[in-house]
């Protein structure tokens, strides 16, 4: 992942969580359900600053909209139940799912 990309993950932390972070690692996720693969990809690891409840947040971004032309950026904390970068994907599956409905 590029410098850029990094940050513009970085610039969705503060965003949505307000907290600034740095970048620790990016982990490989593979999300099945019912055998079928619905997510895959790289999921980067940060450390978060001053935040009371964790020190850690999971971002990423994919293709979203008309025609996959959008990007959106996720980031969700490290607060117990999500504890892994895999956690972080499952959590934001199913609060879209809710969304959605």
């Amino acid at each position: 992942m590029s410098p850029a990309e990094i940050w513009q993950l970085q610039q969705a932390i503060k965003r949505l969580h307000g907290c600034d972070s740095r970048h620790l690692e990016g982990v490989s996720v593979h999300e099945t359900f019912k055998g079928q693969t619905v997510w895959q990809g790289m999921v980067q690891v940060f450390e978060v600053i001053g935040h009371p409840r964790t020190s850690r947040a999971y971002a990423w971004n994919h293709a979203s909209g008309p025609d996959d032309k959008d990007t959106r950026f996720v980031a969700v904390l490290g607060i117990p139940p999500v504890d892994t970068p895999q956690d972080a994907v499952r959590a934001s599956i199913v609060a879209e799912s809710k969304s959605r409905k």
